[in-house]
């Protein structure tokens, strides 16, 4: 895919000591036949009012509400700095929205199926798209006086179907894992590919760039386990379902310490593995979960809420069971509960990072003190399974869920005694 000689470098985007991939890396280009702007006649989609928003009621405890998709809500993104959220659906279709008031800012077509994949990049500047039909899509802010107003910037050819998105931390980089067992990267807004990384045994739904954003780890169905230098298509280091003292079954979700030294792998036999990213060796197996139930959603939480403080991991399983674990000794120490699938784990930003959002596909999200292990108040309004969330804003966090709702919750609001959370 050819750069617009109107775009900025996309070198630009990363200081010359830490960009990790250079020019000369790029494998391939990928050619783009389809780059134009918004049609002029999606204009009348891009800002409108969500119809009856005044008069239905979804539930007393929600600040604000979303309904224009019209099915399953699979995926949902916070914007980093704005109260701005994108989602994506069975209807083909993404949005994004204002959190604020639930007021439509855009509408993403393109897609021929299921939008299953959405974020932001780390600016904010530009969301992608991913779906069951094999495409990633790529959408830019217009202008900078506000965000109110987007454009279709590109689509990026390679995927078979797009099992997960994930933005590099500190610049325009974007990872893709595909249904075929690749692993893709991209360079943006060019669209260059920069690497095609293969090696897995099934397909790669779960992957994550380190935090110090110079590694990559993917992980796939076959239960394979990948590190990867992404100037390289060689590995690091791979750990396979056939050993025994890593084998989780297939590979289910992943969470990396801030440090960039571990990564935690869950499973569908119920396991979780810790691995050195230094030595590649597991340094230890936790088994709060049963055999029959598998590690959906993982996280690590800052008990003190100072971004460097005491770190505690949470798993979250098909077994309704969020477990606490103390990440020097790997001990249990509390467990939190839902009726269903824990479906996302959410540590709110410090100073409050001890407070931790639990979806579920038991139709509520609930938020906890870590530290104590005690449920603060739970949050209703959907009617069928909470498929993804994410946090907001000004302590908001923001729920999609299988009725094809969309909710907006105060995370924090307990504290002050405000309406928007209900006390057990």
């Amino acid at each position: 895919m050819a750069s617009n000689p109107n775009q900025p470098d996309d070198n630009n985007d990363f200081d010359e000591e830490e960009q990790y991939i250079e020019a000369d890396e790029v494998l391939a280009e990928v050619p783009d036949t389809e780059d134009r702007p918004m049609d002029e006649d999606d204009e009348d989609d891009e800002v409108g009012d969500l119809p009856g928003s005044s008069t239905i009621d979804y539930g007393t405890n929600c600040i604000q509400h979303f309904a224009s998709h019209n099915g399953s809500v699979f995926c949902v993104a916070a914007h980093p700095t704005q109260p701005l959220a994108a989602t994506g659906g069975e209807d083909d279709l993404g949005y994004i929205w204002n959190t604020s008031n639930g007021e439509l800012v855009a509408k993403l077509t393109g897609h021929t199926d299921s939008v299953t994949s959405i974020a932001f990049s780390h600016d904010g500047e530009m969301l992608s798209t991913g779906g069951m039909d094999g495409k990633v899509r790529i959408w830019r802010r217009v202008g900078k006086e506000h965000w109110k107003t987007w454009e279709f910037l590109t689509e990026l050819q390679g995927p078979d179907e797009v099992m997960f998105l994930r933005w590099h931390p500190k610049g325009n980089v974007l990872l893709a894992g595909s249904q075929d067992a690749t692993v893709w990267l991209w360079q943006l807004p060019s669209g260059n590919t920069m690497q095609v990384l293969s090696g897995h045994s099934g397909p790669v739904q779960c992957g994550e760039f380190t935090p110090d954003g110079k590694r990559i780890i993917t992980a796939c169905a076959g239960g394979d386990l990948i590190y990867w230098d992404p100037r390289s298509d060689t590995p690091v280091f791979k750990r396979l379902s056939s050993e025994g003292k890593f084998s989780v079954g297939e590979v289910t979700s992943i969470a990396i310490n801030p440090s960039s030294t571990i990564v935690v792998v869950g499973g569908s036999n119920g396991l979780t593995r810790i691995v050195s990213l230094v030595k590649g060796d597991v340094v230890a197996t936790l088994t709060g979960h049963s055999e029959a139930d598998s590690v959906e959603s993982i996280a690590f939480v800052d008990l003190s809420g100072t971004s460097n403080g005491p770190l505690v991991l949470i798993t979250g399983g098909t077994d309704g069971k969020a477990c606490i674990w103390d990440s020097n000794t790997w001990r249990l120490r509390g467990t939190l509960k839902h009726e269903e699938t824990v479906t996302a784990i959410l540590p709110l930003a410090a100073p409050k990072s001890y407070y931790v959002v639990t979806a579920s596909a038991d139709r509520n999200l609930k938020t906890w003190d870590a530290r104590t292990s005690t449920q603060l108040c739970e949050h209703v309004g959907h009617q069928a399974s909470v498929l993804a969330a994410a946090l907001g804003v000004n302590g908001t966090v923001i729920s999609a869920g299988d009725d094809g709702m969309c909710f907006v919750f105060a995370a924090e609001n307990f504290e002050e005694g405000g309406g928007a959370m209900q006390t057990d």
